[in-house]
């Protein structure tokens, strides 16, 4: 498990140079022995180091870190909407800001953490990243109404996330109900939405996103899922650059949400549907299958799907969409 030492070493390490151990240790004021240990399983990270006698230390790769200033200056004058922290690390940014929201953090508040190491995705999946090879955070927003009138918000995130990959080059970024964002039907990013509060407000939600940047093959090999990222898509802008667009954009949504709620987004979430006519089938709690067309979506974010029995409604967390081609062959209903 990296320490705050590994942080402060692979900073001075992101030059690109070589540093022996003994540099290293005097400019930190620690000794060459924990320099070494700092750095002992780095490659667990997702970062490749050369090791050199007689030379010292030197990352293969600069690592893409997160800064605070420059994230506000490319937020420009929508910084005041966000209080900004960045973590060297957490186990999960959800978890760190659901429990700071009850100490009355305001909304807009956002975690970032350089690595995440117990990063939690929907149905209890893990999101794995390697150090700066993904973007992932968190932001608090506080509603008025209750809870249950936030139901449409995850599909309204997913908007806004794919606005923000548009504005950053990436035209052919889709939505995959109910939570994942894809380019060419490989995941890019994805979202997990905690919601709190009372009955009839006020309510505030935790929206985790997490978005690979440069997947290293590393990372590749332990994710079960096609996967993509913002290099291999062309993006060549820095983790602050594309945090302070996904804010700007997540802002704004959030904003007409909270006045008007999901429907009129609605409209413009199916036309970004990568499924959208298609066959799909669901994979149920239970372990059935229900076969139909993706008919769109309701205004609480329900997927509506037309099957044999008629149009009906499936709700986030219930269930698992995939096309037709790749769904099993046996059928159940009802």
């Amino acid at each position: 498990m990296p320490t705050a030492l590994t942080f402060k070493v692979l900073r001075l390490l992101s030059d690109a140079r070589f540093h022996s151990g003994p540099a290293l240790a005097a400019r930190l004021g620690a000794s060459a022995g924990s320099i070494a240990a700092a750095l002992s399983d780095i490659e667990g990270l997702g970062v490749e180091l050369t090791r050199t006698p007689g030379l010292g230390y030197r990352l293969d790769e600069p690592i893409d870190w997160l800064d605070t200033h420059q994230i506000l200056r490319h937020l420009g004058l929508l910084a005041a909407k966000f209080e900004l922290t960045v973590l060297d690390m957490a186990a999960s940014t959800n978890t760190t800001l659901l429990e700071r929201a009850a100490q009355d953090l305001p909304s807009g508040s956002v975690i970032v953490a350089e690595l995440q190491t117990a990063g939690r995705g929907r149905r209890g999946r893990t999101w794995h990243t390697g150090l700066g090879g993904a973007l992932t955070f968190s932001l608090l927003w506080r509603f008025e109404q209750g809870a249950g009138v936030l139901a449409g918000l995850g599909p309204a995130v997913g908007v806004a996330l794919v606005r923000a990959l548009r504005n950053l080059g990436v035209e052919d970024a889709a939505l995959k109900w109910p939570n994942d964002v894809l380019v060419r039907h490989q995941k890019i990013a994805g979202t997990l939405i905690e919601i709190q509060g009372d009955v009839l407000g006020p309510s505030f939600a935790v929206i985790g996103v997490g978005i690979n940047q440069r997947l290293g093959l590393a990372t590749r090999q332990r994710i079960d899922q096609a996967v993509t990222d913002l290099h291999s898509a062309g993006v060549r802008a820095d983790r602050n650059r594309v945090l302070a667009e996904m804010l700007t954009h997540l802002g704004t949504v959030l904003e007409d949400f909270s006045a008007a709620g999901f429907g009129p987004l609605r409209k413009e979430w199916e036309s970004l549907h990568v499924y959208a006519g298609r066959r799909v089938a669901l994979r149920l709690p239970d372990g059935s299958v229900e076969y139909g067309t993706a008919a769109g979506v309701g205004d609480d974010g329900a997927l509506l799907m037309q099957t044999d029995s008629g149009l009906r409604r499936f709700h986030s967390g219930e269930v698992s969409l995939r096309p037709v081609s790749l769904a099993p062959e046996r059928r159940s209903h009802g």
